[in-house]
């Protein structure tokens, strides 16, 4: 197990030395989601916290009547996520649940929260040799839940014109908007542009349930300059804990 650094110092959170590790996606999408007073916000398949410790950290002095749950179904990340909002002082403000997204913990009650925020598992069952380490490779590989369900199981938790949030990979967009089709509306697409030579690999998806506005694609964001060195705008969210508009 390792300690690590994120958002230049901020918080620091355990994770595994091999295996399942926080990766720059998880920290673009909670610096996406921004919350009202009283708002009820769901991590899907929480891993070791990272996505509610990054918001958590860059919003905390706003927080007021807000309830931040978490679900995760494997016992060493859940334990990890667990003792991260210890250590990082947000032990009063987050729980986290054991139990399978397909069949949540009765107190994540469906159709209850205001925001499901989401880093599904990017690669097709079968379509890619597994990693060695468990929680590497049901974190990052479709298992019983194909993205499609994920994404149903995610919009199925939402209050009517809550907010779905995730990250996934660009050439995975259709599953997702396929998924999203006749359930959520007003949707945003933000492409992660490795550099501004190459195609997106990643991308934000922001989706409202039962909204009826069509889907915008934004500009999106430049991770990194042609030279590997991190752009300006990436070196704000990653290590000063800046915000990331996707509405722009």
């Amino acid at each position: 197990m390792s300690r690590d650094d994120f958002l230049g110092g901020a918080i620091r959170l355990y994770q595994p030395e091999e295996g399942y590790r926080i990766a720059t996606d998880t920290v673009f999408l909670a610096a996406s989601i921004n919350y009202d007073k009283n708002d009820r916000i769901l991590d899907m398949g929480a891993g070791t916290g990272g996505i509610l410790s990054c918001l958590l950290s860059r919003t905390a002095e706003q927080v007021a009547g807000n309830i931040f749950h978490g679900i995760e179904m494997q016992g060493q990340l859940l334990d990890l996520a667990r003792l991260n909002a210890r250590k990082n002082d947000f032990g009063d403000r987050v729980e986290y649940f054991a139990g399978d997204i397909s069949n949540p913990p009765v107190i994540c009650e469906p159709n209850s929260y205001h925001q499901v925020v989401s880093n599904p598992p990017y690669l097709k069952k079968n379509d890619a040799t597994a990693s060695p380490y468990e929680t590497k490779a049901m974190a990052h590989m479709d298992s019983h839940i194909e993205l499609g369900d994920w994404v149903r199981l995610c919009l199925r938790m939402l209050k009517p014109l809550g907010y779905l949030t995730l990250v996934h990979r660009a050439d995975r967009m259709d599953d997702i908007i396929a998924a999203l089709h006749g359930k959520a509306g007003d949707i945003i697409i933000f492409p992660l542009w490795s550099t501004r030579e190459k195609d997106a690999r990643r991308v934000i998806i922001q989706a409202r349930k039962g909204g009826k506005g069509i889907i915008a694609l934004k500009p999106g964001l430049i991770v990194h300059t042609s030279d590997g060195t991190f752009t300006p705008e990436a070196e704000a969210i990653l290590r000063h804990g800046a915000a990331l508009d996707i509405t722009k």
